[in-house]
Order: structure tokens, then sequence, then C-alpha cells
């Protein structure tokens, strides 16, 4: 039975930097991409991040490119994201996520595993 498990998260400031990291267990060969989506209230699931098994694949969403970094750590079965400059907007709740395949999509659909999620709250 493949876990995942989302730590970090919380209350922070506008402009400040967060950090999310994702453990996963369950799985024994370490092929498989992973990321981050989120999702506000009464909005759709969008990409935040993801990365294919190798880590030289990687998608960001628009709306944090150039202020979100993710990595993984096979060795220590973990995805991280890293956040910048954060905005009020970046407010939602945050699933770590994962799939079969190590190919990396943007989209939600194709990930079949999933994190109970983190709450992430930006103010202003």
């Amino acid at each position: 039975q493949v876990e995942l498990v989302e730590s970090g998260g919380g209350l922070v400031q506008a402009g400040s930097s967060l950090s999310l990291s994702c453990t996963s267990s369950g799985r024994t060969s370490k092929d498989y991409a992973m990321g981050w989506f989120r999702q506000a209230p009464g909005k759709e699931r969008e990409l935040v991040a993801v990365i294919d098994w190798s880590g030289d694949i990687i998608y960001y969403g628009d709306s944090v490119k150039g202020r979100a970094s993710i990595s993984r750590d096979d060795a220590k079965s973990t995805v991280s994201l890293q956040m910048n400059s954060l905005k009020p907007e970046d407010t939602a709740v945050y699933f770590c996520a994962s799939r079969t395949g190590g190919t990396a999509y943007s989209s939600p659909d194709m990930y079949i595993y999933w994190g109970r999620g983190t709450r992430v709250t930006v103010s202003s």
C-alpha cells in the first residue's frame, strides 16, 4: 500500500518562504514521478510542481514559476517543495501526488496516489 505523508505548511506572511516535504512509503522501486498540486476553496486542483523519476524533467505551474523549486531525495523517499515570495493567492491545501510511472505529467488526473494534504495560509 503506497502512502504519501506531507509535512510543513501553516500560516505564513506574504513575502516569506515555505518548505513542504512529502515522504513516500510502500514501494521498493524509485522509478515513479512525484509532485505537488494545490486546491483553493471553490477552485480546481492545480499544478504546483512535478518531477520525473530521474529528477531531470520538472514542470511548474504558471502561477509559481520562478518562485518554486521541487527536488527529490530517493534515498529518503521524499519530494520537497520550496516556495519563495509567497502571496495571499498561494493560500490553498497542498497535496503530494505520485504515480506508478516515471514520466511527470502536469495534469492531476495522471496521479493515482495522493496524500491527505497540508494547509498553507498566506496572510497579507
